[in-house]
């Protein structure tokens, strides 16, 4: 229901992009039918025009089935964070032989059963660069290096809204909003202490002789002098 909620927000701003629903964990991985179910939700309810699944060739049958009546599906391979914890964290996947055929064969796999794109998230370059090359459907690398077709950055990541120490090493910061906010903050608290804000140019101004009068008729409702 939150994932519906955001896409339609994005829905009713956008003009021109294509709008993917990232299908939630357990919403998609349970059975086909369920699957069905929740991914035509993004696009009758939500207004999305495509959706994307975390997975391989496990969950080729299902892409297969989405795209067979007229659901476009992105798949995402290498690092996928619904499965976070059974990977043991943020780490690089297809280092080894056997892991970086692994997700070559799942790539293979995503596009035969029909997906229109695919995510290549946090694998070494050379292995997206050959992933790129061996399929016919668009790369987007998120951590995978110059080669794939398109790249994603995380607008959080992009404007570190985050306050966290470091930097991930995929990503790239354009702006520091959260130092920025931080300090902007500061400042604010600082000139309500001093005195400073809010000033006379932050105030509205009216006929003083209402005042005046009001003052006059009800000399209780003046505050005590200092």
């Amino acid at each position: 229901e939150e994932m519906l909620h955001h896409t339609r927000a994005v829905a009713r701003g956008a003009s021109k992009a294509l709008i993917v629903g990232d299908m939630p964990f357990l919403t998609y991985n349970v059975d086909e039918g369920q699957a069905l179910r929740n991914a035509g939700r993004f696009l009758q309810e939500g207004g999305a025009q495509a959706v994307k699944v975390e997975g391989g060739a496990r969950i080729a049958p299902t892409v297969r089935r989405l795209t067979e009546i007229g659901i476009p599906v992105m798949g995402h391979i290498g690092l996928t964070p619904q499965s976070i914890h059974q990977m043991g964290g943020y780490r690089v996947q297809g280092r080894t032989r056997q892991a970086a055929a692994r997700l070559l064969a799942d790539a293979q796999a995503l596009e035969d059963a029909g997906a229109f794109s695919l995510v290549l998230e946090v694998v070494p370059s050379p292995l997206a660069r050959l992933i790129t090359r061996r399929l016919r459907i668009p790369t987007f690398g998120i951590g995978a290096g110059l080669d794939c077709d398109g790249q994603v950055l995380v607008l959080h990541d992009m404007l570190r809204f985050h306050t966290e120490e470091g930097t991930k090493k995929h990503a790239k910061e354009y702006a520091d909003l959260a130092g920025a906010a931080q300090s902007a903050a500061a400042e604010f608290v600082s000139e309500v202490q001093s005195g400073a804000f809010p000033g006379p140019e932050h105030g509205f101004a009216m006929d003083e002789s209402v005042i005046a009068e009001l003052a006059g008729e009800e000399p209780s409702a003046r505050p005590a002098d200092r």
